[in-house]
């Protein structure tokens, strides 16, 4: 199995969701079937039914997160030395040759993906456009509205 790469406080978030499920949900989803099986004929119990489905849902979603937790290649964005390049975790901060607008980004996995923090997924078109480039050069992003230029600006390990 190929390992994944998340940050830290990524790795963080999703343990910390692990947690949850196991501590809160999963008791919960199971209190709610007992009690929808005490009202008796299982067969038109809508709260059993419900419960039932929901405890699918909490299981799916805990072997989801143990999968991707023992796949996980964590880095820690702070204790990377990559010489000024810009690599998986670190931010990067952009100006757009053409309009002067400034962004920053940090590169991140999959699940830690979320464009109004900042985060960029690793496998995106921008991410995949700035790696391995350092403060001063330019990459080309193909954009669906066609191609943009940005300068990295500024490679952060942070």
């Amino acid at each position: 199995m190929a390992t994944i790469p998340i940050t830290k406080r990524g790795a963080e978030i999703l343990k910390a969701e692990l947690h949850k499920l196991k501590t809160v949900e999963r008791p919960s989803v199971i209190n709610a079937i007992s009690e929808a099986r005490a009202q008796g004929d299982l067969s038109e119990n809508a709260e059993y039914e419900s419960a039932k489905e929901r405890q699918g849902f909490v299981e799916g979603r805990i072997q989801e997160i143990e999968g991707k937790l023992s796949a996980a290649q964590i880095i820690d964005p702070a204790s990377l030395d990559a010489g000024g390049r810009v690599v998986f975790g670190s931010t990067v901060d952009l100006e757009d040759e053409d309009t002067g607008d400034r962004v920053r980004y940090q590169i991140v996995g999959e699940d830690e993906a979320d464009l109004k923090l900042g985060l960029i997924n690793i496998s995106s078109p921008i991410a995949r456009a700035l790696i391995g480039k350092e403060e001063g050069d330019t990459a080309v992003v193909q954009a669906p509205g066609g191609e943009r230029s940005y300068e990295v600006v500024a490679v952060h390990y942070i």
